[in-house]
């Protein structure tokens, strides 16, 4: 019997190795790797300026790459939430929604360096050029666009830190409202459906570039703004620059070779990763949760706020 037991076991054990490595690789049955893209910017860039990345993205997973372009940040959120997504680069804001929702959803993993290798950025105030404001002073009685309700920089923070001013936007403002988007809201601006706007840049290099990186500096490589066209008149406190996530029911292997070659994409394809980031900046660094817990506790205040 022990002989025939041993021989049994030893037979299954073959087997076991040879079938162990198909059912293993998490490939066989697992589709398209799906990566959501923020709204704020029309699709036709969007998809332009990440065809790269979903080469380079299914090159290294060994399946199909899909993008997803939303059309507002809850887009993709919802997508994330739902699982309809693997990863998406989101501001700290929409992170900090899909984590209020649902915290054992996704982790942040990744964030974007700046050309001096810091991790932040800064919400900024806009007018037109031609216009009379030139301090936040100014503004008083004016209409404001903010970008959109999930967007860090385009709402949540800028709101914060003027009620921490002691300035109540419902009523300091004419008006407010939101431009569906980052890019709208600055188009909205300049037509001038909005005296001012909100939106996002590094504040770093050259401005007549719209910066080194930011929403405008992706509208002036577009032809869509010419700097001379606007002026800043405020800017926040740094925001902690927004997170690449992941979904947490991912394959181990599928997170760290996407991990990996977004860590290798600005030396590898220098090119790409200036069309992903929208700019200038030093590849990218590994973060996780603790890094966002500021901007949560404040999204977290909003929610509240808002009941």
């Amino acid at each position: 019997m022990t002989k025939t037991f041993t021989g049994v076991a030893a037979t299954l054990a073959v087997l076991m190795t040879s079938v162990m490595p198909v059912a293993a690789d998490w490939r066989a049955d697992f589709g398209t790797y799906n990566i959501g893209l923020l709204g704020g910017e029309n699709e036709a860039d969007r998809l332009r300026r990440y065809d790269c990345f979903a080469d380079l993205m299914s090159d290294a997973l060994g399946v199909p790459v899909e993008l997803f372009p939303a059309s507002d940040y809850a887009g993709v959120m919802q997508g994330l939430l739902a699982g309809q997504l693997h990863q998406a680069g989101v501001g700290a804001s929409a992170y900090a929604g899909v984590y209020l929702q649902d915290p054992e959803a996704v982790s942040p993993l990744l964030t974007t360096k700046n050309v001096d290798d810091s991790l932040g950025y800064y919400a900024v105030i806009y007018v037109s050029a031609d216009s009379d404001a030139r301090t936040l002073d100014d503004l008083e009685g004016m209409s404001l666009a903010y970008a959109d309700p999930n967007s860090t920089s385009g709402y949540l923070v800028p709101r914060a830190e003027l009620a921490a001013a002691g300035i109540d936007d419902t009523t300091y403002f004419s008006r407010t409202g939101f431009g569906g988007g980052h890019e709208q809201a600055v188009i909205a601006v300049l037509n001038g459906q909005y005296d001012a706007g909100v939106t996002w840049t590094s504040l770093m290099g050259e401005e007549s570039d719209g910066y080194t990186r930011g929403n405008l500096r992706r509208m002036v490589d577009n032809g869509l703004l010419d700097m001379n066209d606007i002026r800043i008149v405020w800017e926040s406190n740094l925001i902690p620059n927004g997170p690449t996530i992941f979904r947490n029911d991912l394959p181990e292997d599928a997170r760290d070779l996407a991990v990996s070659t977004m860590l290798g994409l600005k030396e590898q394809d220098p090119e790409c990763y200036a069309d992903t980031v929208g700019g200038d900046g030093n590849g990218y660094a590994e973060v996780d949760h603790s890094f966002y817990e500021g901007i949560v506790a404040m999204r977290e205040a909003e929610l509240a706020g808002s009941r």
